[in-house]
């Protein structure tokens, strides 16, 4: 639930008022000891807050709560930069301040009055350092108000003591009540630099007001040298000859209008009739914005602590990264992460972010399957809405800690310095390249030419079902019991599904492919009204299912074992029990959202792919080879 802003406290009787917190709004869920806790686009907090995490533990109930995660200062007042960067300021207190509650013990109570969920919420709060109950007061909102202000508080907020709890809806029957103001705008471009400054004088500024775009005004405050060599940099590739306003703007010096496609945020001390921004300060760019929802409709109101600084003339301090970026610390190495609030799927509200957290959440389980093992990149950095690439060669700027082989290619004829992915870190990195999806060598860098593992990818076409691939799947794992050659199955992520046989190391590319063959081969003979061993699409039609055994060559990769795949619904490649391979079972039932509840429950049933081989002599004896 939101809350919309006004400007001005007020008392009233049939209101209650808490401290508006200066931290990160999460949602935890709490369910038999499990927490889950996170942001409200959906990103996880658990890696990054794993103390608050360890704290929710310990409530003695089921429930879902709202509330915020705060870093105390010195003072002993929340102040967000700590926060941000709490990597490094892991010794100060941090803390989550529980202001409501959604659910509790299986029950909803979200339309229970707001001051009997506050009761129900006070009960269940246990008492430690870092779980606060975000306690109110009733009626008096001004000195409540006036009181933050000489706290040096963000602000208050003012709620209706019998207010329901809206999902997702901001309502005014929950105020926020702040000192200044911020002002999204779009760049449409910079003016020439004068004296001795660098690069440019002063950005342009608009809004989108229709289809149109309007002037706002401009400014060259806020920045550091190397942050306005930065955005220069950045707007190079966007000049045009002419201006994205209807209207023509005056300016003091020359200006080079650029294309409206960079969105920025900025404060400012008020809006003149005119609809200008007075003494608008910039604070960064906004790139999980569109130029689309920045109008004047967006105004929102900034602490008191910041306007200070810029009254008292201090110069703005270069922060080590902005809001869209976050650093992520392992032991001595540590990754940026860039524009974590980039959507990657649309569709689904998951951002970038989500999927860096996803893999780091899943690390423990993914990492064994990717261990020593050259990696194929596919990136796309733009979302899965836009075409990828594939990137082989780690290239010069791969930091110091990610681990390379290089190793010659027939293909291309030359060298490649495949980038080994052993660790947390360097999936980091692969992820912050905009690798969604993860593609392992079938075999490890020491044994590079004899493959852990013999897989089948039941590849359908077009008019295949899903129902017909899982058929598919199980006649190729009747052959295999033949044969007795233990099989496991997971899901592609896609519209396949792919099975595995361990080897061991003990056979090459070559054998293990014939092997393959004959598998698919006795397989598609018992369905070859939509099975074929026929690699060309052409040829083969689109009503038959490949039975593909040319993964099992040199080279080849496929999405690991808990990859996320570019796909609608976020669907991740999840092993599966065979006998959960049958009807009504669909790659879309395992998404971003629920694979890490199964593997709590279930375990990691994929481990004995990397376990002892088969015999393959014997196998195909007993095939009749």
């Amino acid at each position: 639930m939101l809350a919309k802003e006004t400007t001005e406290p007020f008392d009233d009787k049939d209101w209650l008022y808490e401290i508006k917190w200066d931290g990160y709004r999460a949602i935890a869920e709490v369910n038999n000891g499990d927490v889950r806790l996170y942001s409200r686009n959906g990103n996880t907090f658990e890696n990054s807050y794993p103390v608050v995490v360890n704290e929710l533990k310990k409530i003695k109930a089921d429930a879902v709560l709202d509330g915020e995660i705060v870093v105390l200062n010195n003072e002993g007042v929340p102040e967000f930069q700590l926060l941000q960067h709490y990597e490094e300021n892991t010794h100060r207190p941090i803390q989550f301040y529980a202001f409501d509650i959604l659910s509790l013990n299986g029950h909803t109570t979200t339309e229970l009055p707001l001051i009997e969920r506050k009761k129900l919420l006070q009960k269940i709060i246990p008492k430690n350092e870092v779980i606060k109950y975000s306690d109110h007061i009733m009626e008096k909102g001004i000195d409540f108000f006036n009181v933050s202000k000489e706290k040096n508080l963000e602000g208050i907020l003012a709620k209706k003591a019998d207010s329901h709890y809206y999902i997702g809806k901001r309502t005014n029957e929950w105020l926020k009540i702040k000192n200044h103001k911020t002002q999204e705008a779009i760049i449409c471009g910079y003016t020439d630099p004068g004296g001795a400054r660098k690069y440019f004088g002063a950005l342009v500024l608009g809004v989108k007001d229709g289809d149109k775009l309007k002037y706002i005004g401009h400014t060259g405050s806020g920045f550091t040298q190397k942050s306005l060599k930065e955005m220069w940099d950045l707007l190079q590739p966007l000049r045009q000859s002419k201006s994205p306003f209807a209207e023509k703007i005056k300016t003091n010096m020359p200006v080079t209008w650029v294309k409206p496609k960079l969105v920025c945020e900025m404060k400012f001390t008020e809006i003149t009739r005119e609809g200008i921004l007075r003494h608008p300060i910039f604070l960064h760019l906004r790139e999980d914005k569109s130029i689309k929802e920045v109008t004047m409709a967006n105004t929102k109101t900034v602490k008191k602590a910041e306007i200070k600084k810029i009254d008292k003339g201090e110069k703005k301090l270069e922060d080590p990264e902005n809001e869209n970026d976050k650093i992520y610390s392992f032991e001595k190495i540590k990754v940026k992460v860039t524009n974590i609030n980039k959507l990657y799927f649309p569709d689904e509200g998951i951002t970038k972010g989500d999927v860096v957290n996803y893999y780091q959440q899943m690390a423990d389980y993914i990492l064994p399957y990717l261990k020593g093992r050259p990696q194929s990149l596919l990136r796309m950095p733009n979302g899965i809405n836009t075409k990828g690439f594939f990137h082989k060669d780690a290239g010069a700027g791969t930091p110091s800690f990610v681990k390379t082989k290089k190793l010659f290619s027939e293909s291309t004829n030359k060298d490649i310095n495949y980038i080994i992915c052993d660790n947390k870190p360097t999936l980091a990195y692969l992820n912050n390249l905009g690798s969604i999806e993860i593609n392992p060598w079938h075999s490890t860098i020491e044994k590079l030419d004899y493959p852990d593992y013999l897989m089948i990818d039941i590849d359908p076409s077009n008019e295949n079902t899903f129902e017909q691939v899982i058929e598919a799947a199980n006649v190729v794992k009747e052959v295999l019991d033949r044969a007795g050659a233990p099989s496991y199955c997971k899901t592609s992520g896609a519209s396949g599904l792919h099975v595995y046989v361990p080897t061991a190391k003990k056979y090459t590319y070559e054998q293990v492919k014939d092997f393959a063959y004959l598998i698919c081969m006795l397989a598609s003979e018992q369905i070859p009204a939509f099975t074929t061993l026929e690699r060309n699409l052409q040829k083969r039609g689109h009503k038959h299912i490949y039975m593909d055994y040319l993964q099992n060559r040199r080279g080849q990769t496929i999405a690991c074992v808990y990859s996320l795949r570019p796909k609608p619904g976020a669907t991740v490649s999840a092993p599966l029990l065979w006998k959960e391979v049958k009807s009504g079972l669909t790659p879309q039932d395992f998404t971003i959202n629920n694979i890490m509840k199964r593997v709590k429950k279930m375990g990691d049933i994929f481990t004995p792919i990397l376990g002892k081989g088969i015999d393959l002599n014997k196998c195909l004896k007993k095939l009749g080879g």
